[in-house]
């Protein structure tokens, strides 16, 4: 009876293993704030199947971005650690636009935050010190909304 047991042990220790993919991996440190390179990065074969979820595993859900949090070498990317870049920086200048019809106003302007493409920020208007809040385009501009 003990020789029938340790054949059926051993077959269930040793699981048939099933092709995990791949997982995008850090060659070198990376700090948060510091936007992500292609350089920096080596795609390795998943062979745990105990490791969390959320990681990325492809090159174009991590190169450009910007990591928030410290990512060691040789560990998983998750990828709720990582942001896009900003479009527009607290303090610098960006030009507003604001559209009604045909008619399109313009003025400069400087960002109270940091802001991604999409984010909702306020700006003040240079001109008239007015703070307004608009929508940062993919250009760089933020899009002024009516009140």
């Amino acid at each position: 009876m003990v020789l029938i047991l340790v054949p059926v042990l051993a077959a269930q220790a040793a699981p048939a293993r099933a092709d995990m993919g791949v997982a995008i991996v850090p060659t070198q440190i990376i700090y948060p704030g510091q936007e992500i390179m292609p350089a920096h990065l080596k795609e390795v074969e998943v062979t745990n199947p105990n490791i969390a979820a959320g990681y990325a595993s492809a090159m174009a859900e991590v190169v450009g971005m910007v990591s928030t949090r410290t990512l060691l070498p040789d560990r998983t990317i998750q990828v709720s650690g990582l942001r896009a870049p900003f479009a527009v920086k607290r303090g610098t200048t960006v030009r507003l636009t604001f559209a009604i019809g045909n008619m399109v106003i313009s003025a400069s302007g400087t960002p109270l935050e940091n802001a991604a493409i999409g984010d909702v920020i306020r700006v003040r208007n240079l001109d008239s010190g007015v703070t307004v809040s608009g929508t940062v385009m993919g250009d760089g501009t933020v899009q002024v909304m009516a009140k």
